[in-house]
């Protein structure tokens, strides 16, 4: 799998990496997608809330294993018993596989196996600009050493090995592009794509560097 980050930098974003961007006006947002690491005998990696759905997509392609929490989804899934809230299915999951729920909304899931442990908090955090609120250990992963060059290359492919690593990004969003012929004020505001420059910071074992990416997403 590749991350949304990675696609969105490479140029190859596609819906699901809208899905991330879309709740962004016109503006400047400090401290968006971040994602640390830090490794010893274990390697801990920590995320912002927008890397919940890539931690479950990760873990759940390295082994089998038992999931718990929540899954949103914006189709109601046949099959599966579930709520409808606030214009989501919600449904609940004890200890059960993501079998019928690969192309969820979102995941709010914890592991706990003996080489990865998944922790994911309860509820999605509400859409602000204010940087030094944003919650950068919403979601943690524990793996095993084995598992670190998969992670690696997935959320982490641009920097060096190093004992611990700091990413945030800066979000500047300069223009709005409208779906061409579309009337629909609904799908209007869904399709939007914003263009703009996403700054990536990082810190890598105290250095510290970044570099822009032009964004049309």
């Amino acid at each position: 799998m590749e991350s949304f980050l990675k696609k969105i930098l490479s140029g190859k974003a596609d819906d699901d990496c809208h899905n991330y961007i879309k709740r962004y006006g016109r503006g400047e947002y400090k401290r968006r997608f971040i994602v640390k690491v830090s490794k010893g005998g274990k390697i801990k990696i920590n995320g912002s809330f927008e890397l919940a759905n890539d931690f479950a997509k990760f873990v759940n392609g390295l082994k089998e294993l038992k999931f718990t929490g929540k899954v949103f989804s914006k189709e109601k899934i046949e099959g599966m018993s579930g709520k409808k809230k606030a214009g989501v299915f919600v449904y609940e999951i004890s200890e059960g596989s993501l079998k019928g729920f690969e192309n969820a909304y979102f995941y709010l899931l914890n592991v706990n196996d003996s080489e990865i442990v998944l922790k994911v908090k309860k509820g999605l955090p509400k859409p602000g600009k204010d940087a030094e609120k944003i919650d950068d250990k919403f979601c943690s992963l524990e793996i095993a050493e084995k598992y670190w060059p998969s992670a690696k290359e997935i959320f982490f492919w641009d920097i060096p090995e190093c004992k611990k690593a700091i990413i945030e990004h800066d979000l500047k969003i300069n223009d709005i592009i409208l779906p061409a012929g579309e009337k629909d004020p609904v799908k209007m505001r869904e399709l939007a794509k914003r263009k703009g420059i996403i700054v990536r910071r990082m810190e890598i074992d105290g250095k510290e560097t970044s570099k822009d990416f032009e964004m049309i997403v």
